[in-house]
């Protein structure tokens, strides 16, 4: 069979649903067996790790909801990643080198909002189909959205404050004194 174009063998893949459990079975045998030798529990025996991440792969593939959790939460995954890029890109060229620890912070929470309105979203959409509950909607977002916000604003504040006494770090929280006058 000839392929006139890349869209073509994509196609042919996912008539062979390599999409829907080769992609995912490759997934959860990858993290499965790389947690597994990271983690080292059964020793250097890495054939119970691949007998391990075999059986977990293969069970994750067996349902439908992972396939379609999957191909729900990848496209949005891609954004919001794509969005942290550009964030990082623009805070590494117009901050300086002594506000990116509390801006490193903030970039956090933007990541944790998104990933928060990721799940969201990709829950509202496996809830149409039955397989979630769908009592998200765009306002619990955008509350969430400002709750994580202003959390993250009182952390900016809370870090950025010092001692007062011109030293670095954190105030203590007992003061010895060696004078018997304070």
């Amino acid at each position: 069979m000839a392929y006139s174009s890349i869209i073509d063998v994509f196609y042919q893949l996912e008539a062979l649903a390599f999409f829907d459990i080769v992609l995912p079975f490759l997934l959860i045998f990858a993290v499965v067996y790389g947690i597994l030798t990271w983690m080292n529990i059964f020793g250097d025996n890495k054939a119970v790790h691949v007998i391990i991440a075999i059986v977990l792969g293969l069970l994750s593939v067996r349902l439908p909801f992972f396939s379609q959790f999957l191909a729900e939460i990848s496209p949005r995954l891609g954004v919001g990643l794509t969005i942290l890029l550009g964030l990082l890109i623009l805070v590494g060229l117009f901050t300086p080198d002594k506000s990116r620890g509390v801006i490193s912070w903030i970039l956090f929470a933007v990541g944790a909002v998104i990933f928060i309105i990721i799940l969201v979203q990709s829950g509202n959409v496996l809830g149409q189909y039955g397989y979630g509950s769908g009592y998200f909607s765009e306002q619990i977002i955008g509350w969430v959205v400002m709750v994580a916000i202003l959390i993250g604003v009182i952390v900016a504040i809370v870090a950025g404050k010092g001692s007062g006494d011109g030293s670095k770090g954190p105030a203590p929280l007992f003061k010895l004194s060696t004078s018997a006058k304070e």
